[in-house]
């Protein structure tokens, strides 16, 4: 058997963006498996502010010119890496000028949401998995890190389920302390659903809510991980009804219990369905 090819899908990362803990989370834990010899892919989205000088981000355009299509709308998709020498490590950026080339965030800069959050998700999410494709590499795990990601694994049941770069692909969804109180609006759902897709697929994702969104992931998702001590009671209990494997919080960041993690779940004997 060759190495284990783990994909990490997330919306920050160390040093390149630091928001919450995730940042840290999704840089040490990457850095973590590859000494170990699993074989490693990073994605995040190209916000604004992350300085593509200071951290030498530059195109790649084999991988560049795909539009993602939101509401009947084509959005060209431009891909960037970036390297981490001390790790090794190569990262690829998603951008697009309407959905990232901003000051800030999520936030504007009187700390409103932005209404266009939900479109922005619904881009990174298939942009990434889009993105894989062409690279031609076949992740045995999916990673997924933060409420942006929470579609990957709704459309990897769906649209994607049948296809040779994701097929055999065990999806882990990774529930972090609630990180907004908005909803991503009434109209998520239904800006969700790609061709191929039916509206029932991301029924769940409606409200649009940081609660909805979790449980809508966790639905799809193969396993569970708690990546944070003080979590939603509701997602909690939720994620006790699926039955999923789950990784408690560990939070001496002893990455071993990952890599033993990773290991059971792509082993013959975890079947697991979504809800």
């Amino acid at each position: 058997m060759g190495k284990t090819k783990l994909l990490f899908i997330t919306h920050e990362m160390s040093p390149f963006l630091e928001l919450t803990k995730i940042s840290e989370i999704t840089r040490q834990l990457p850095q973590a498996m590859q000494e170990k010899g699993l074989e490693i892919r990073i994605l995040m989205p190209r916000f604004g502010n992350i300085n593509e000088r200071r951290n030498r981000l530059h195109e790649v355009i084999r991988l560049s010119g795909m539009n993602i299509v939101i509401a009947d709308n084509d959005n060209p998709l431009i891909i960037k890496v970036a390297s981490i020498p001390a790790a090794r490590m190569q990262v690829y950026f998603l951008d697009n000028e309407d959905y990232f080339q901003r000051k800030h965030v999520f936030n504007d800069a009187k700390g409103k949401f932005y209404e266009d959050n939900d479109e922005r998700s619904i881009f990174f999410c298939k942009g990434a998995l889009e993105t894989v494709k062409k690279l031609g590499w076949s992740p045995d795990v999916v990673h997924c890190h933060g409420w942006m990601t929470s579609l990957v694994p709704a459309y990897l049941k769906t649209i994607y389920k049948e296809d040779p770069t994701f097929k055999d692909a065990k999806i882990v969804w990774s529930v972090y302390e609630d990180s907004f109180s908005e909803s991503l609006g009434k109209d998520f759902a239904s800006k969700a659903v790609m061709k191929g897709m039916q509206h029932n697929d991301v029924v769940s994702y409606t409200d649009g809510t940081i609660t909805a969104v979790n449980k809508a992931a966790i639905e799809y998702a193969d396993a569970v991980v708690y990546g944070a001590e003080n979590l939603n009671e509701d997602v909690l209990n939720f994620v006790k009804k699926s039955e999923k494997a789950v990784l408690d919080y560990n939070s001496s960041l002893d990455y071993e219990n990952y890599y033993n993690f990773y290991q059971e779940i792509t082993s013959d004997d975890l079947v697991s369905e979504t809800v």
